[in-house]
């Protein structure tokens, strides 16, 4: 299949992204993700085909050749999502090969570029929160799609992301979540693409076993903010070797798009952008305020006050809040678009998630938190 030269056009409103249903055999579940999103899936290999000349000098019959790489190593780990992935080829009508280099873009390309979002983890009151703002290219705004699947053998899943690709942002109906911070680097080897890890980590029943999926390799590195309904939540720093790993301070995990843990600062570079340092400050002092506010003292305990009802509830809107912050400069984590920035490297924030893994609920704002005015209420359950 060769992508058009054109421009993706933007047929869709943010009211418009509805959850997409699927269930039956992993051939039947790819099928119709193709066949449902076939033009979104068209237009994203545009935009990819575009990114990957900008950023690395690609054209799309490269990058299809890059991806095969990663074939071998999908195939051997998670034979059910190649299937999976097969059958989404089929339901737009192409090549295996496209389907497959775009859930490889992260390692075919984006090694070399940039990249947004600022996550965090909260346990609070018996409750564990996940949330997060996932920064991209404008021209994928109208390319997402949230995907509700029920696999073979898996718990039902909810995953947040960008049609034609497995696996995201998202939960399962056992309280297992995740999110994902990208991480710029020249590093990349053996072990899974980053978005099948994602989706591999949403079908696993328990928080150790998604743990267990980082823990045997992931090809380039990025962040994987990993948390469960129990109260437990940890920080993965994954690349081709064994993680690092960022443990709750205060019931707290935070982070952007630099590498912050010694086991993976230690055998990765990354080249971020000075952004993530000022973001991640920035998201670091709201959520100690947000503390505060609530009460929680410095082991993340809570005080007689919050004990006894006196501090202010916590919710999803509280956290979208939060996530719709605007600072001077490169502080805010609500990022609009900035005609200053280099078009290649221009990141706005595309959609906003905050889940309550406790309750297995997950709220979506499509486009920025500050201009959302719903926020849509998903749960997994049985396609």
């Amino acid at each position: 299949m060769t992508p058009s030269t054109s421009s993706p056009t933007r047929s869709s409103t943010h009211s418009s992204l509805t959850p997409t249903r699927l269930s039956g055999s992993r051939l039947d579940i790819g099928r119709a993700h193709g066949s449902q999103h076939r033009e979104a899936i068209l237009a994203s290999i545009d935009v990819y085909d575009r990114l990957f000349h900008d950023l690395a000098g690609l054209r799309w019959h490269e990058a299809r050749r890059d991806a095969e790489r990663f074939l071998p190593m999908i195939e051997r780990r998670y034979p059910a999502i190649l299937e999976e992935l097969d059958g989404i080829a089929q339901g737009i009508g192409g090549d295996l090969a496209d389907v497959l280099t775009l859930n490889c873009r992260s390692e075919v390309s984006l090694t070399r570029a940039g990249g947004g979002c600022s996550a965090f983890s909260l346990y609070h009151a018996g409750r564990q929160w996940l949330a997060q703002n996932w920064d991209w290219r404008a021209d994928q705004l109208d390319h997402l799609v949230i995907l509700e699947i029920q696999a073979p053998g898996a718990p039902p899943l909810i995953s947040v992301g960008e049609a034609g690709m497995v696996g995201k942002i998202g939960l399962n109906a056992n309280g297992v979540g995740v999110g994902l911070n990208a991480i710029r680097s020249a590093t990349c080897g053996e072990g899974l693409p980053i978005h099948i890890a994602l989706r591999a980590m949403l079908e696993c029943e328990t928080l150790d076993a998604a743990r267990q999926v980082a823990h045997d390799g992931v090809c380039a590195p990025a962040h994987f903010l990993l948390a469960d309904g129990s109260g437990q939540a940890e920080g993965l720093e994954v690349h081709p070797g064994q993680p690092g790993t960022i443990a709750p301070a205060r019931g707290v995990v935070t982070h952007t798009n630099h590498l912050v843990s010694d086991t993976a600062t230690h055998w990765v570079e990354d080249f971020p952008k000075p952004d993530s340092w000022s973001r991640l400050s920035r998201l670091d002092a709201l959520v100690e305020q947000l503390l505060d506010d609530l009460g929680v003292d410095e082991g993340g305990a809570d005080t007689e006050s919050t004990a006894s009802g006196e501090s202010a509830a916590l919710g999803a809107e509280r956290l979208f809040d939060l996530l719709g912050d605007h600072s001077p400069g490169e502080d805010s984590l609500c990022r609009h678009f900035d005609s200053s920035v280099p078009e290649a490297e221009r990141m706005e924030t595309l959609f906003s998630v905050v889940m309550d893994l406790t309750d297995k609920v997950l709220w979506l704002r499509h486009g920025k938190p500050c201009q959302a005015v719903d926020s849509m209420r998903l749960v997994p359950t049985a396609v």
